[in-house]
C-alpha cells in the first residue's frame, strides 16, 4: 500500500527531535539562583553546583545527537549580577540530512552587572549534514559575556571527512540595543574543498570563535603572548568593546588544547568540569 505525500510528512515529522530550555537565572545576596527553568522535547538542563556564588548549567541532548528536520531552541536570560556558566554534557553530534535542515536557536540575555559564560563543548559535523544555526545577544552596556563555539568537520580519528553539506552559522550581538557585532558564515557544497582553501582554512578541519565582552588591547596582548604554545593558528582582534578570537587546527584534539588555554587566559569563568575530564 502506498503512502501519500502529505502522511508521509507526518510521519517523518513525528519521528524528529524537538527540543527546548528557557532558562532565567537571578542574583540574591551575592549568590546566583535559577529563577525559571523550562524543558521540553529532547533538551534537559542540569545544575551539578547550585550553591556557589556563581551557578554551572549543563545541557544534555537525550536524543544522543541531531539530524535532518531537528530543531533545538535555547534562551537563557542572567539578571542583573548574577553569574552564569553553561556547557554541554558531550560533544554535540550533527548527522547528515536527506534533505530537510537542522537549525538551532540560541538567544541570550545579560542584564546590568551579570556574567554569562557559554562554554558548549565542540560540535561535531558528519558529511552532508544541513545545519543551520543562529545565535542572538542581547547585552547590558556593563554585563559581561564569554562566548565560544567550536565546531570539527568529522572526526579524523575515525578516518571521517565532511565532503558535502551545508553550514550556515548566523551571530549578533547587540549592547544596550545597539549592534555591536554581526557575521554569518555560510558553506555550502563542496565543503572539504572550500576548507582546502589557504583563505578558509588552509585545510584544518576544526575551527572555533570565542568573543570576550568587555574585552581589549590586554586580551589581545595575552592571546598574542602565547603565540609560541598554540598547535594550530590563533587570531585576535577587537573593536565596540569587543574581542574576538579565531582558531583553526588540523583536528578537534589540537582545537580542543587551544581552546581551553584561550578560555583560561580570558579569565572570565573557570573551565567547567566537564572540559576537564
Amino acid at each position: 500500500m502506498s503512502v501519500s505525500a502529505p502522511l508521509r510528512n507526518e510521519i517523518f515529522a513525528g519521528n524528529r527531535a524537538v527540543g527546548r530550555i528557557a532558562l532565567s537565572v537571578g542574583a540574591a545576596a551575592g549568590v546566583s539562583r535559577r529563577m525559571r527553568v523550562h524543558e521540553a522535547g529532547s533538551l534537559r538542563v542540569r545544575f551539578p553546583n547550585a550553591h556557589g556564588r556563581a551557578l554551572d548549567a549543563v545541557i544534555v541532548n537525550t536524543a544522543g545527537g541531531m539530524t535532518g528536520g531537528d530543531r533545538f531552541d535555547i534562551d537563557v536570560k542572567v539578571g542583573a549580577k548574577a553569574r552564569l556558566v553553561v556547557t554541554t554534557a558531550a560533544a554535540e553530534k550533527v548527522y547528515r540530512s536527506l534533505g530537510p535542515k537542522t537549525a538551532i536557536g540560541l538567544t541570550l540575555d545579560v542584564g546590568s552587572g551579570g556574567t554569562l559564560a557559554w562554554l558548549p563543548q565542540e560540535t561535531i559535523l558528519f558529511d552532508q549534514v544541513r545545519l543551520f544555526r543562529s545565535i542572538d545577544v542581547d547585552l547590558a552596556r556593563d554585563a559581561t559575556l564569554l562566548l565560544s563555539e567550536a565546531v570539527v568537520f568529522g572526526r579524523s580519528a575515525m578516518g571521517e571527512t565532511v565532503l558535502q553539506g551545508h553550514f550556515t552559522d548566523r551571530w549578533r550581538v547587540r549592547v544596550d540595543g545597539a549592534l555591536a557585532f554581526a557575521e554569518t558564515v555560510r558553506l555550502d557544497g563542496k565543503i572539504a574543498q572550500c576548507l582546502a582553501r589557504r583563505a578558509v582554512t588552509g585545510g584544518g578541519v576544526a575551527v572555533a570563535s570565542v568573543i570576550k565582552f568587555p574585552g581589549g588591547d590586554k586580551d589581545i596582548a595575552a592571546i598574542r603572548a602565547m603565540a609560541d604554545t598554540f598547535a594550530g593558528e590563533v587570531g585576535i582582534s577587537a573593536w565596540n568593546g569587543i574581542a574576538v578570537v579565531r582558531l583553526v587546527a588540523v583536528d578537534g584534539a589540537a582545537l580542543r588544547r587551544d581552546l581551553m588555554a584561550v578560555l583560561t587566559t580570558l579569565r572570565v569563568a573557570p573551565l567547567p568540569r566537564l572540559w576537564l575530564n
